[in-house]
């Protein structure tokens, strides 16, 4: 049986498409199954977009509105922006009026943020994310013996474990009646300080985007003058913190 498999396989042939005939080479190359395979994809292709086009056209709402529909124009089937030459001019006085609008809505922006950072600045100790102040507290004694034999926690009437604390650190006669407030053990110390740091660090980014807001509402502001035509002359450069300086020639008002 093998025998006859090779046999038969030794007289197959390999099929070949026919080439297009000599005397037809005019009319170019003839089309053989796989150019015709990626043809009939391609022209599926573009139907079923045309098809897709053609549903969302019907699809549409007539009353929709696009920006694109008035800033664009047609142009060689194409459709493109418009320059910025055909656009509808702004005037001065508009160029004005959303100037005062900018600067009213950063100033209303600055003012929020003002108002919590005073808020927070209640709230918070001006004290480190550890609890320790930056500044030292100074003793006086009348004789070297005396700084020898110094003891913090008897001078300020307190157990030495409240020492370091520089708020809520009663003395022995409250601790006699009362028992302490807040947080004692260490773990519960360390979360306090991290959320104190958390804390400390928000009201840092609140403080910098106040400043922040402030700049920007002085820039709008000399560009809102500047449109001003009265005469003036360049005094100081704008930088990245601060607004240019202008001085302007004195006006006689009637």
């Amino acid at each position: 049986m093998s025998s006859f498999r090779k046999a038969l396989k030794s007289r197959q042939k390999n099929h070949h498409e026919r080439s297009q005939p000599g005397f037809r080479k005019h009319l170019g190359l003839l089309e053989k199954k796989k150019d015709y395979k990626l043809r009939a994809v391609d022209y599926h292709k573009k139907q079923n977009t045309l098809s897709a086009l053609r549903k969302k056209a019907l699809d549409k709402n007539p009353d929709e509105f696009y920006y694109k529909m008035i800033n664009t124009q047609l142009q060689d089937g194409i459709h493109v922006s418009k320059k910025e030459g055909e656009e509808d001019e702004i005037t001065e006085e508009q160029k004005k009026v959303m100037r005062t609008q900018d600067i009213k809505y950063v100033e209303m922006k600055r003012v929020a943020e003002a108002r919590k950072i005073e808020r927070m600045k209640g709230e918070l100790h001006i004290l480190e994310a550890d609890g320790k102040q930056k500044n030292h507290h100074t003793f006086f004694v009348d004789s070297k013996k005396e700084v020898q034999s110094f003891d913090l926690a008897n001078h300020l009437n307190t157990v030495p474990e409240l020492v370091d604390r520089v708020f809520n650190r009663p003395t022995l006669k409250t601790l006699e009646t009362k028992s302490i407030q807040g947080a004692v053990e260490p773990r519960a110390m360390m979360k306090l300080a991290k959320l104190r740091n958390h804390q400390y660090k928000i009201l840092s980014q609140r403080i910098d985007r106040e400043k922040k807001m402030f700049v920007i509402g002085q820039k709008i502001q000399t560009r809102k003058d500047l449109q001003d035509k009265n005469k003036k002359v360049k005094v100081k450069k704008e930088t990245h913190s601060a607004a240019a300086i202008y001085k302007f020639d004195v006006k006689r008002k009637r």
